[in-house]
């Protein structure tokens, strides 16, 4: 008997004749909505190759009598577990904690489990946890890195699937899903030009991070097709990702070009220190200089004086479509190459005045 329901599995339900429990099964369900056994697994699925008016039947079925679906039970056939293991460098969880939020909205409220395991940027201990989530049997796995510079493949002979998050395979068999860093320079000066700013200055950060060259690179363009440099024909002045080197570059900046207009930082750490230089030489922003970051990390963005405009990378959207890869590869679709997410600028105070 139940060999014929691991589609779905059983359900209690107590009825108003009685107090005892019924065992509701899906052979009851489609007993009720004058379905076969495996139409109705197939509807409560969500199988495309179920007529609509079939699905309604079965469903209002399954609601009648309260049927509920063993979610342990769904997965038996398959030979899956329900489970996904997330393996980061990313200390402080900047950018796991939003992918893996992410990761769990796509698969559906209690329908997957995460194991989370924190590599330390430690390839030794990297292999451990891949080890590790292998040996529990999970379905797949996503890797998420600390940078957007390519990082070493952990090989395309594993059992499962395997994702790639924001620092991208070496690997071109490889899937890896990136923000689009190059094009988050664009939309910062896009902005900023748009509400007539002509001077801009761009405070970079750590040159030796893949990040912080790209939104360069995507800044540099987009003034240049527009007919201008950036202020004073200065070039990009990189540094930490600090409040600190937002504070001294400020000051530096406007020692060699007191008229700038606006400042793109390379990070809202480093905008939070352009605020507090701004605000201590009593340039008022944004009317006096226009401030734009990069990442709209909420807790430094929105607790900005004004708060910060910033280009999202849309962290919660890449573990979404981690995970929605990951599923296609469940069911033999595998894709690889770079994936490349556009970001998306979020505007407030520090670049439009009442924003």
């Amino acid at each position: 008997m139940f060999g014929e329901e691991t589609g779905l599995g059983r359900s209690t339900v107590s009825t108003a004749k009685n107090d005892r429990s019924k065992t509701v099964t899906l052979r009851d369900v489609a007993q009720v909505a004058g379905v076969s056994l495996s139409t109705a697994s197939k509807a409560l699925n969500g199988r495309a190759d179920v007529r609509p008016e079939t699905r309604r039947r079965v469903e209002e079925a399954a609601d009648r009598l309260a049927f509920r679906p063993n979610a342990a039970a769904q997965l038996l056939p398959s030979g899956r577990t329900g489970t996904v293991g997330l393996i980061t460098s990313d200390l402080e969880g900047r950018f796991s904690i939003p992918i893996l939020m992410g990761a769990e909205d796509a698969a559906g409220a209690g329908k997957m489990s995460v194991f989370l395991c924190d590599a330390r940027e430690d390839t030794i201990r990297e292999r451990y946890h891949l080890e590790a989530l292998l040996s529990r049997r999970v379905d797949g796995i996503i890797v998420v890195g600390s940078r957007t510079d390519p990082r070493p493949s952990l090989g395309r002979d594993l059992p499962v699937p395997l994702v790639y998050v924001y620092a991208p395979s070496d690997s071109p068999d490889d899937l890896s899903l990136v923000p689009d860093n190059v094009g988050a320079g664009r939309l910062a000066v896009e902005h900023l030009l748009s509400t007539g700013r002509r001077r801009l200055a761009h405070i970079a950060g750590d040159p030796t991070y893949a990040a912080a060259r790209d939104r360069v690179e995507g800044v540099t363009s987009a003034l240049a097709e527009h007919g201008l440099g950036l202020a004073g024909g200065h070039q990009p002045v990189y540094g930490a990702w600090s409040e600190a080197w937002g504070r001294t570059a400020l000051r530096a900046v406007l020692e060699a070009d007191p008229d700038i207009d606006a400042v793109i930082a390379g990070s809202d750490q480093i905008a939070r220190g352009v605020l507090d230089a701004l605000r201590e030489l009593g340039r008022r922003v944004p009317q006096d200089v226009a401030v734009v970051s990069f990442d709209n990390w909420e807790i430094l963005a929105t607790g900005s004086v004004p708060q910060l405009t910033s280009v999202d990378m849309r962290f919660e959207s890449l573990g979404r479509q981690a995970a929605q890869r990951l599923f296609a590869a469940f069911d033999g679709t595998q894709e690889v190459g770079t994936l490349t997410q556009p970001c998306r600028l979020v505007v407030r105070g520090s670049s439009v005045e009442g924003a």
